[in-house]
């Protein structure tokens, strides 16, 4: 974790604001990035909006984004637990496969496998 000494202000602009916000060198390019992305959003929301106020697109936009984050982590989510099943899928073939080698063969699954 960096030391408070380290942070430097980087500036920030949403829509007409600047904001200065302290971050950690590693973090600045991140960090302006996301600025950006909210940026871009408060003024789509501005463009389809009747005069909002700054405090209620910066609302309106992060509740758009974190909904958009969730459906996305849900998403992901299900692929996760495809993979996962997949993969004990394909485990349980191979051990049926190295069950049937080692009956052939006489010899214990564990004698199959690759040495370390």
């Amino acid at each position: 974790m960096s030391d408070a000494n380290s942070n430097n202000p980087v500036a920030l602009r949403l829509i007409d604001r600047e904001f200065l916000i302290a971050c950690a060198p590693e973090e600045r390019d991140g960090l302006i990035e996301a600025a950006s992305l909210l940026d871009r959003k408060m003024r789509e929301l501005r463009a389809n909006a009747r005069a909002p106020s700054f405090e209620r697109l910066a609302v309106l936009a992060a509740v758009s984004m974190t909904h958009e984050l969730l459906a996305l982590r849900k998403q992901q989510g299900g692929h996760d637990q495809q993979t996962a099943q997949r993969l004990a899928a394909l485990r349980q073939r191979l051990e049926i496969a190295m069950e049937g080698a080692a009956a052939r063969h006489g010899e214990p699954v564990a004698d199959l496998l690759p040495k370390a």
